[in-house]
């Protein structure tokens, strides 16, 4: 459960630490609405380090969550947020907060317009983000 909350954690803090607790959390409900999902991984950590690989070593820009394949080391520099996205992660994988992005599965920013979007229906925006579900 540790290492599964830690992933959880990592994807919120890289992914969100600048959104509202809110933003957060659906974040992390995202990652959450994967692993329910038959379409993806069944565990949290799968889901937030799946992507393309080349002898173990994510490739660049192929991954789900872009913190994990853009190149740069997973290093947490504002060790508040690093708490509060524990918490916030904590709290979704225990089931204590509503899915607000009504079951969401993916997610970018407003300052993209990715392709693969455009099928989808969006669900809810959150400060900077939009959620959608295929």
């Amino acid at each position: 459960m540790l290492e599964a909350i830690m992933c959880l954690t990592m994807a919120v803090y890289f992914e969100a630490r600048g959104e509202p607790p809110l933003g957060q959390m659906a974040v992390a409900h995202v990652v959450m609405n994967r692993v329910e999902s038959d379409s993806y991984p069944d565990s949290v950590c799968a889901v937030v380090k799946q992507g393309r690989y080349w002898k173990h070593v994510p490739l660049r820009h192929q991954c789900q969550f872009s913190f994990w394949c853009d190149g740069k080391p997973e290093v947490v520099a504002d060790h508040e947020a690093w708490v509060n996205a524990f918490i916030y992660a904590s709290a979704v994988y225990m089931g204590l907060v509503r899915d607000t992005t009504v079951g969401a599965t993916h997610y970018h920013t407003k300052q993209v317009n990715p392709a693969w979007s455009l099928p989808m229906n969006i669900t809810t925006q959150v400060n900077n983000h939009v959620f959608y579900r295929q």
